[in-house]
C-alpha cells in the first residue's frame, strides 16, 4: 500500500513547528504528503505582523502568512491547500466537515495528523481536533461496507501542543527526524510572522532525541518529533 501523510492544522504555521520533520522525511521515503490549513491565523497567530504595521489589512495578513507557509511547504516537498476558515474564533459547520471529509476521501490517507483534543491557550486548535476526527469517521464508515464511498480507517495521531502536559499530550511515538533537520529549520525560518517559536522548537527536537534514544537504544538519533496515538494498530507480529 502506498504511504500517504495527511497533516491537518487548525493554522498556516502549526504543521511547520509540529511535524515538518516527519513530513521532510515522509518525502524523502517516498510517500505522498499533504498539508491543509483550516486557517491562515490571520488574527490569532500573526502578532509579528500586526505588531510591524497595526494599519494592515486582514486580507494582507492573509497573503503574508500564504506565502511564508507555502514557501516552507517547498522547502519540505510537500503539496499544501489553505481552507481559509478564518481564526479566532474558527467555526465548524456541517458545510465545513463535509468539505474536510471530502479531502480525507480523495486523498486516502495512511496517516493523519492533527493537533490534540485539549488546549486551554488556543480556542482553535481543539475545533480542528474534533473536526478532524469527525471527518475521519465519516470518510471510513468506521471500517464497514456503507452507501458511500468509504477508505480503509489510516491510523491517526496528534502531533505535539506548545504546552504538551497542559494539554495532556502523552507521546508514544517517536520519530528520528535527523537526517531532515536541517529542513526543518529552513521551514522554520519562513515563519516570519511567528519568528520567536523557532529556537523553542528547535531546542524541543533535541529534547525529544533524548527519550527517543532512551526508549529505543539508537544512540544515533540527535533529533526527534513526538506523537501521541489515538486509534490501535494492527501488525502481523508483536515483534
Amino acid at each position: 500500500m502506498k504511504k500517504k501523510l495527511l497533516v491537518l492544522g487548525a493554522h498556516s504555521a502549526d504543521f511547520v513547528w509540529r511535524s515538518a520533520g516527519v513530513i521532510a522525511k515522509s518525502v524523502e521515503e517516498g510517500a505522498d504528503t499533504l498539508v491543509i490549513c483550516m486557517s491562515y491565523g490571520e488574527r490569532g497567530e500573526s502578532g509579528e505582523l500586526w505588531k510591524e504595521d497595526p494599519k494592515r489589512t486582514i486580507e494582507s495578513v492573509k497573503a503574508i502568512r500564504h506565502e511564508q507557509a507555502q514557501k516552507a511547504a517547498d522547502i519540505l516537498g510537500t503539496p499544501i491547500q489553505f481552507l481559509d476558515w478564518g481564526d479566532y474564533p474558527m467555526l465548524i459547520s456541517n458545510e465545513r466537515i463535509e468539505q474536510l471529509t471530502q479531502i480525507i476521501g480523495d486523498f486516502e490517507p495512511t496517516v493523519i495528523l492533527t493537533h490534540t483534543a485539549k488546549d486551554p491557550y488556543n480556542p482553535d486548535h481543539p475545533l480542528a481536533y474534533q473536526a478532524t476526527e469527525r471527518a475521519r469517521l465519516l470518510s471510513c464508515g468506521a471500517g464497514v461496507p456503507s452507501a458511500f464511498k468509504n477508505i480503509d480507517p489510516p491510523m491517526w495521531y496528534s502531533f505535539e501542543p506548545h504546552q504538551p502536559e497542559i494539554c495532556e499530550f502523552l507521546p508514544d511515538t517517536f520519530v528520528d527526524i535527523s537526517s531532515v533537520f536541517e529542513k526543518k529549520l529552513a521551514a522554520m525560518d519562513s515563519m516570519g510572522a511567528q519568528k520567536y517559536l523557532r529556537d523553542y522548537y528547535a531546542e524541543l527536537a533535541s529534547r525529544r532525541a533524548n527519550h527517543a534514544r532512551r526508549n529505543s537504544g539508537k544512540t544515533e538519533v540527535k533529533y526527534a518529533e513526538a506523537f501521541q496515538s489515538h486509534v490501535p494498530r494492527v501488525i502481523n507480529s508483536i515483534f
